[in-house]
């Protein structure tokens, strides 16, 4: 494991009581083929329970690499951490297998964490579309996500929560949901997210909070280096998407721009089966947009 990693975990799983389970790193780096323009994994280095068998290449050129964790999901105690870095020109899409089941803390371990850093190199695209987070009843996370983008990187980043197992009636009976992320370009901040959801003692459905709703998404559409007036545009454009995809008491969507080079939409919505298709919506109408090009819908592997 890096310094670099080792020094991410210890953040993360400082003040947090408990003891650790397992420790694990996932480092992913990209670079582009100068003579075909395809994007490959140049390197990886990969610790269980984390792992990814390879990277395919799309007709874009795009590397889309599938995120596996071969216990299963999330337990407690797991310290767990993501690194990707792409090269320069690269493009990169990443996915999960199914849905991240995080499981009920037992005894005496922590919580479980994770700690996504992600650097975007110049003119790079990553694209992170993975499927829903299911915190189980008794599960306490806890995630940092960092990401860095260079001058002319592109970033569509998603990341959905739902309320536990549904189809077994188990809605917010987990203990305790953090992430806290944060996106620089060109080394400035331009947005921070906090979400924390004790469902044990703060009212979830509190209209401070989720409201009516059951599930949550939140996904940022970045490119460093296209002027404010492109993003006024650009979420005009989305509003009126977001706005035909809305049905109140059903589902919410809504955007705005970020203080420099891009956009965040976020979606409120009773059913998860609603979700997924919106931010599909959203990110084919975004791609295009943005980069001129069709988005195209990964590919999922067991």
């Amino acid at each position: 494991m890096t310094a670099t990693a080792r020094e991410g975990l210890r953040e993360i799983e400082r003040g947090i009581p408990g003891v650790s389970r397992v420790r694990a790193l996932l480092r992913l780096d990209f670079s582009r083929d100068s003579n075909t323009g395809n994007t490959f994994l140049a390197g990886s280095l990969q610790e269980p329970p984390l792992k990814v068998v390879r990277a395919f290449t799309l007709q874009d050129g795009t590397a889309l690499a599938h995120l596996h964790n071969v216990s299963g999901g999330l337990l407690g105690g797991d310290c767990l951490a993501l690194q990707v870095n792409l090269g320069c020109r690269t493009s990169v899409q990443l996915t999960t297998t199914g849905a991240t089941r995080i499981y009920r803390r037992r005894g005496e371990f922590s919580p479980t964490t994770q700690g996504n850093q992600v650097a975007v190199g110049e003119d790079a695209l990553l694209e992170y579309l993975p499927d829903a987070s299911i915190p189980f009843a008794g599960a306490h996370f806890v995630q940092r996500t960092s990401i860095a983008l260079a001058a002319g990187a592109g970033l569509f980043w998603w990341e959905i929560l739902a309320p536990g197992r549904e189809a077994r009636g188990e809605l917010f009976e987990y203990e305790h949901f953090a992430m806290r992320t944060c996106v620089t370009a060109l080394g400035r901040k331009i947005a921070a997210e906090n979400i924390c959801l004790r469902p044990a003692s703060q009212e979830v459905s509190s209209l401070a909070r989720l409201g009516p709703y059951l599930y949550s998404a939140t996904f940022y559409i970045c490119c460093v280096g296209l002027d404010a007036s492109y993003w006024r545009t650009a979420e005009d454009r989305v509003r009126d998407l977001t706005g035909s995809l809305s049905r109140p008491g059903e589902i919410l969507w809504g955007v705005s721009s970020l203080v420099a080079h891009g956009l965040v939409v976020r979606c409120l919505a009773r059913h998860g089966r609603d979700v997924l298709p919106g931010l599909h919506t959203i990110w084919r109408a975004a791609k295009l947009h943005v980069y001129g090009r069709e988005a195209i819908p990964p590919r999922k592997v067991n």
